[in-house]
């Protein structure tokens, strides 16, 4: 059926209709609807009102006609996102803004900072889930994970853990516990670096997060980390695909418990070269592991038993 067909030509929403597929609950008299309400014609009883469509209107025919949703609602913002943000320079379609205008605007914008947070927890909201923001993209993480931190930090804040510790230590701790719970090869050393955070604050930040919050974390393998430390070394694929069989191989064995996962996975790195014959030195799989030269020795030993 066309759109036309729905009614007829001529038809105001607005002008009162009777219908005849009700009647009145009370005294069985004339109904009559209009785009407003839904009324009894002769005791006055109002049957239903506000006959509005309240649902999202999500197509836009042409490049003039703007959408009227806006953007969805995000966890990245400590206002879900529904704040209005005011441009600088250009009208919405722009165009070059006067001078006296472009004053005006900075007025405004002067006000709506000083009126955007109504508490303190508001402001550190703000100030934790930008930190969490900037630490994603300076991971290089997607956007699922990101999300996912900045639910993880707004929980926190929730449940007062935030009180006695640095905003940026639960970000950081947010950010890793994420990470963790993705199952995503990222070190305590590396976040709290992106982080500017001393390392043993953002491990205690994260594991009172995770006993607090009963974080679902995955137990880290030595077997994720091979690919990331292979691209980190230019390792050869015949070397990166060894080690992982080596890191698999200590998995099942159960050599690998209470190791340190990067190590492990560095010293698998080491023996697959030296297996294939390129040199790759211990100072190099150790750097690049943030390990010891003594722990790549030792793991390398505990191959060297597993393989007889």
């Amino acid at each position: 059926m066309a759109t036309r067909d729905i009614y007829e030509n001529g038809f105001d929403e607005d002008v009162r209709t009777e219908s005849s597929a009700n009647q009145c609950p009370e005294y069985d008299g004339r109904i009559t609807t209009n785009a407003v309400e839904t009324v009894c014609e002769d005791c006055g009883l109002i049957i239903g009102e506000q006959r509005i469509d309240h649902g999202p209107e999500w197509r836009a025919y042409d490049d003039e006609e703007c959408e009227r949703t806006g953007a969805p609602l995000t966890a990245t913002r400590h206002d879900r996102g529904l704040s209005t943000e005011i441009g600088r320079g250009t009208d919405a379609k722009g165009n070059e803004i006067s001078g006296q205008k472009r004053r005006r605007l900075t007025r405004m914008r002067r006000e709506q900072t000083r009126g955007r947070w109504r508490l303190k927890a508001e402001r550190n909201l703000a100030h934790g889930l930008g930190e969490v923001r900037r630490l994603a993209s300076a991971l290089e993480l997607s956007d699922s994970v990101r999300d996912q931190a900045c639910q993880l930090f707004r929980s926190a804040q929730n449940e007062d853990l935030l009180r006695g510790r640095s905003i940026e230590a639960i970000a950081a701790a947010s950010v890793y516990g994420a990470c963790r719970c993705n199952g995503l090869s990222r070190l305590v050393g590396e976040v709290s670096e992106m982080a500017r955070v001393a390392e043993p604050r953002v491990t205690n930040a994260y594991k009172t997060l995770n006993e607090e919050l009963g974080l679902p974390a995955e137990p880290v393998s030595p077997s994720m980390f091979v690919p990331r430390l292979a691209s980190d070394l230019e390792c050869p694929d015949e070397i990166r695909q060894r080690a992982r069989t080596l890191a698999e191989q200590a998995e099942e064995r159960g050599v690998t418990t209470g190791v340190h996962p990067a190590g492990f996975a560095a010293a698998c790195l080491y023996k697959a070269g030296r297996e294939e014959g390129r040199w790759l030195t211990q100072s190099e799989a150790a750097d690049v592991a943030n390990a010891s030269k003594a722990t790549i020795r030792t793991h390398r030993d505990t191959l060297t038993g597993m393989l007889g």
